[in-house]
C-alpha cells in the first residue's frame, strides 16, 4: 500500500494505472476508520482492478468551527489498519492546504441545488456545498471509474448522485447498505464521542425508526404525528431530538400517493455526539426491506 500526500504523486500513479488499462474504484473518507469504512473499502474491491481512498478532515463542510475542531483526528492509525487489512492500493491523505491553496472562502465550489437545501441541507446551511465540491476535486484528482459511499448518509449519497448526472461525469457511483453495531446502532466516527452510559443508550434512535417503520407498515400515514410519538420516545432515553423527516426515498420530496418507497430521516443529541440514521420502507403490500430483516436478525 502505498500512501501519498501530493496531488502529482497520486496523478503519477493514477497514469500508470490507466495506462495498463486497470479499472480504480475510489472510496473517501474522513478517517477515523471503523468497520463501515472497511465494508465501502472492500464492496470497491469487488468493483475494480485498484482501490484508492483518501482520508481528508473536509473544513468546507463544518458550518461551527468547534465541529471541525473536535472531529476525531486519527491518521497514523487509520494508515496501520489499512495496511493491515490489504484491502486499498493507496491512500491519499492531503492537508487543507493542499486540497485549499487559496483558501476554503476562495475555492470554486459546487452546487447542486434543490438537493444542497432541503432537510438536512436546512438545517446545516452550506454543508453540502461543501460535501459536493470536495468530492468534485476529488473525483478530479482520482478519476475513478467507481466510487463507494454508504447509504447511512442517504441525502449526501442522493446528492453525489445527482452532481455526477448533472456534470456527466462517467462514474459509477455504489451505494453500500449501512454497517451497525449487534445492538442496531450505526457505525459512525462520531460514536467515539459518547460516554459509556450515552454507548448504552444511543441504539434506541435505531430502534424508534424501527418503530416507525412497522407503524407505516401497519398503514399508518399520519406522518407528522408519527415524527412527534418518536420524538418523545427519542427524549424518554435521553437523547435530544434534531430534526426527522419521512420522505419519498427518490425524490426527498413529502410523499404522494406515487410513492412507491418513503425513507425515515432521523438524527438526534446525545451528549457531543449528534447520531443519524435511516431506513427505507418499502410501502407495497407485505413487502420486507433488508434493513428489516438485518434488524430482525440483530
Amino acid at each position: 500500500m502505498q500512501t501519498f500526500a501530493e496531488i502529482a504523486q497520486l496523478r503519477e500513479q493514477i497514469t500508470t494505472w490507466r495506462r495498463a488499462g486497470r479499472r480504480i474504484a475510489f472510496v473517501p473518507t474522513m478517517g477515523n476508520l471503523h468497520e463501515g469504512h472497511l465494508t465501502l473499502m472492500r464492496k470497491a474491491r469487488k468493483h475494480a482492478d485498484v482501490v484508492v481512498a483518501s482520508i481528508f478532515v473536509n473544513p468546507m463542510q463544518f458550518e461551527k468551527t468547534e465541529d471541525l475542531t473536535n472531529y476525531p483526528r486519527t491518521l497514523e492509525q487509520d494508515i496501520a489498519k489499512l495496511q493491515q487489512q490489504n484491502m486499498v492500493d493507496v491512500v491519499f491523505t492531503p492537508t487543507p492546504e493542499i486540497m485549499y491553496p487559496a483558501g476554503v472562502n476562495n475555492q470554486t465550489v459546487i452546487d447542486v441545488p434543490g438537493l444542497s437545501t432541503i432537510l438536512e441541507g436546512e438545517l446545516r446551511p452550506g454543508h453540502f456545498r461543501g460535501v459536493a465540491t470536495i468530492v468534485n476535486k476529488l473525483f478530479n484528482i482520482v478519476q475513478p471509474d467507481v466510487a463507494c459511499f454508504g447509504e447511512k448518509d442517504y441525502q449526501q449519497l442522493a446528492l453525489i448522485r445527482q452532481m455526477v448526472i448533472d456534470l456527466a461525469m462517467d462514474i459509477h457511483i455504489v451505494g453500500v447498505p449501512t454497517v451497525r453495531e449487534m445492538d442496531g446502532l450505526a457505525m459512525s466516527s462520531r460514536n467515539s464521542n459518547l460516554t459509556v452510559d450515552e454507548r448504552q443508550r444511543a441504539p434506541v434512535l435505531a430502534r424508534t425508526m424501527r418503530w416507525i417503520n412497522n407503524q407505516m407498515r401497519g398503514g399508518r400515514t399520519d406522518y407528522d404525528e408519527l415524527i412527534v410519538d418518536a420524538n418523545d420516545q427519542l427524549r424518554a432515553a435521553g437523547l435530544q431530538p434534531d430534526k426527522s423527516f419521512i420522505r419519498d426515498a427518490v425524490t426527498l420530496l413529502p410523499i404522494t400517493d406515487a410513492t412507491q418507497q418513503a425513507v425515515i430521516l432521523m438524527s438526534a443529541q446525545l451528549g457531543k455526539a449528534r447520531l443519524i440514521d435511516n431506513q427505507v420502507v418499502d410501502l407495497s403490500p407485505a413487502a420486507t426491506t433488508v434493513e428489516e430483516e438485518v434488524a430482525e436478525a440483530n
